[in-house]
This record gives C-alpha cells, sequence and structure tokens, in this order.
C-alpha cells in the first residue's frame, strides 16, 4: 500500500496581519474629523495643543480657503499631515477634546440654571425652599422679589428684564456654588 503523502502548508497571507480597507477608511475619516475640529478651534484653544510649525501652517492655509471644495481638499491634506505624525495622534486628540468637555459642562451648568428659573416660575415657594436648601447664603427677599419680577415679565413679548436677571442670579449663584464646591 502506499503511503499517502501530506501537501505542505498552505503559504502564510501576510495580509491577514494588515487592517481591512474598511478599518483603514475609519481611521483616516477620524483623522479628518479631527482636523476639521482642530480648524475650527479658537487661536487660544489652538495654542493649547501641541502642534508644530507645518500642522500650524496648513492650519492657517486651511482658514483662507473659502471655497468648499477647496477648503476640504486643504483638509484632506491636513488630515494627511496628521496621518503622518501617528505618534503626535494621542496627545492632538487629548489636547482637542478639553475644549469640548469644557463646553459640554457649560452647557449642562445653563441647563440646570435653566430648570431652576422655569422651576422657581412654576412652582413659586416650594422651589425656592428647595433652592434655599440647596444654596444657605442666598437672600430670600431678593430672591423671591425677582422670581415675583420674573413671572410677570414670562408673558410678556417685548422688557424681558427681570426674566433675564433671575437667570444671571442663578448663573452667579451657580457659579459661586461650584468655586465654593471645587475649594
Amino acid at each position: 500500500m502506499r503511503k499517502r503523502q501530506d501537501s505542505p502548508p498552505p503559504p502564510v497571507d501576510d495580509a491577514a496581519d494588515e487592517p481591512s480597507r474598511s478599518a483603514l477608511k475609519r481611521e483616516a475619516d477620524t483623522v479628518f474629523e479631527l482636523a476639521r475640529e482642530l480648524v475650527a478651534l479658537t487661536a487660544t484653544q489652538r495654542a493649547r495643543v501641541p502642534l508644530d510649525d507645518g500642522l500650524l501652517t496648513q492650519i492657517a492655509q486651511c482658514h483662507k480657503v473659502t471655497s468648499h471644495i477647496a477648503h476640504r481638499r486643504e483638509l484632506m491634506f491636513l488630515a494627511k499631515q496628521l496621518r503622518n505624525r501617528e505618534e503626535d495622534l494621542p496627545a492632538i486628540r487629548a489636547a482637542v477634546d478639553v475644549p469640548k468637555e469644557e463646553r459640554q459642562r457649560e452647557t449642562a451648568q445653563l441647563h440646570r440654571i435653566e430648570r431652576w428659573r422655569d422651576r422657581l416660575l412654576d412652582e413659586g415657594d416650594s422651589a425656592l425652599e428647595a433652592l434655599l436648601a440647596e444654596y444657605p447664603g442666598i437672600d430670600r427677599h431678593e430672591m423671591r422679589q425677582l422670581v415675583r419680577a420674573a413671572r410677570e415679565d414670562r408673558g410678556r413679548t417685548q422688557s424681558r428684564g427681570h426674566y433675564r436677571a433671575l437667570f444671571q442670579a442663578l448663573k452667579t449663584l451657580e457659579s459661586g456654588g461650584a468655586a465654593a464646591a471645587q475649594d
């Protein structure tokens, strides 16, 4: 009987170790979004990001170009330059995310203030008592007057100064409470 000879193992495919085209495209898209966010930053925010002169020059070029297609082309070139600096990307991403997180915190704070204002105007004294419990240093009489005046302004379409004044008082109160909590 003749012995069956085993066939040699299939050759190792080096392409299996490489990322797929879809994965490469997703990565390119995330770097493009990073480039878009870099261009959208203000000059003071951009100063906090670790960028070299070549990237800063390209960002300035993106600001100069106003045509939609040409602007996109400049963004694509900036993204290509970012991809070539792969070792710097984590630091750049982290620095770009800081202003985004700050904006989210500020937005959340404004929403809390708006909820307090609406609650004070809708519920009246019960909401005022809850506010006094949370912020014990408030002048009750002054806050009650602000709420009463804002309630009258609420229905008007023109002069809404008290409505805004109540918001500003709550904003000052929230800022002072946040600063006290950080101390």
